[in-house]
Formats: C-alpha cells, sequence, structure tokens
C-alpha cells in the first residue's frame, strides 16, 4: 500500500512538478495544483494536515463521482469540497501501481500545453523527461 514517501516520489518524477512548502505535502504543475495533504478540518478544531490522505484533482464532477461511487472504500469528499473535481484518496488503502496512475492523471488534467515540449513530457506518451 502507498504513503506520502509514494505520492512525493511519484509526483517528483513527472516534468515540470514543484513541491510546495506544507507540513505535509504539496505539488503543483505550472501554478496548479494537483495532489496535496488533506487539511482536515473539525469544527472548534485546528487544521490538521493528513499525511496518510491525498487530496487529487480528477477534472470534473462525473470522474469524480465515478471513483467515490465505484471505490468508496478508496476516495471520500467532504462538503468543503462540494461542486469542485477533487476526491480525497486513502494512501493505505491504494496500492503503488494504482496511486502512480491517479497522481500521473491529476497531471496531465493540469500541465498547462506551453509547458509540453513533445512526447518526452507527457508520461502517457512515452518517457520523461
Amino acid at each position: 500500500m502507498a504513503d506520502a514517501a509514494d505520492v512525493r516520489r511519484l509526483a517528483l518524477a513527472l516534468p515540470h512538478t514543484v513541491e510546495i512548502d506544507s507540513a505535509g505535502f504539496d505539488f503543483r504543475v505550472g501554478d496548479k495544483g494537483f495532489v496535496w495533504s488533506y487539511p482536515e478540518r473539525r469544527p472548534g478544531k485546528p487544521r490538521v494536515i493528513r499525511t496518510d490522505i491525498a487530496v487529487l484533482y480528477v477534472g470534473d464532477e462525473a470522474e469524480k463521482q465515478a471513483l467515490l461511487l465505484g471505490e468508496p472504500a478508496l476516495f471520500f469528499t467532504t462538503p468543503a469540497y462540494d461542486g469542485l473535481p477533487l476526491v480525497m484518496v486513502r494512501l493505505a488503502a491504494v496500492a503503488v501501481d494504482r496511486l502512480a496512475e491517479l497522481v500521473t492523471d491529476a497531471w496531465r488534467m493540469r500541465v498547462p500545453d506551453r509547458l509540453l515540449a513533445g512526447p518526452g513530457d507527457d508520461p502517457a506518451r512515452g518517457a520523461r523527461s
């Protein structure tokens, strides 16, 4: 099963990825976040950064709902993310290979076209640069 170190390794292997200083992990491409630690908020308590849970960009509401309904043991959401194309994934419940697909898909949806120089910059089309 996966952990925060796997998220970091997978995200940083993708072209043009930058890690933002945070209490957990926070990765961006072209100033757009694609995976970060879940900032859990509970009423009346300080926010807690959960490095055992990753927030992933999924592109649209249809994809979000497909993940939530198809694999509820793996994915979840909270009211704070209503209307946003984001899901949370329980890292201890996801295989590293599956996490690699999820992180790569999130990166692909967020990377600006101007940063893709060619086939080598898109992990789906070939080797990473």
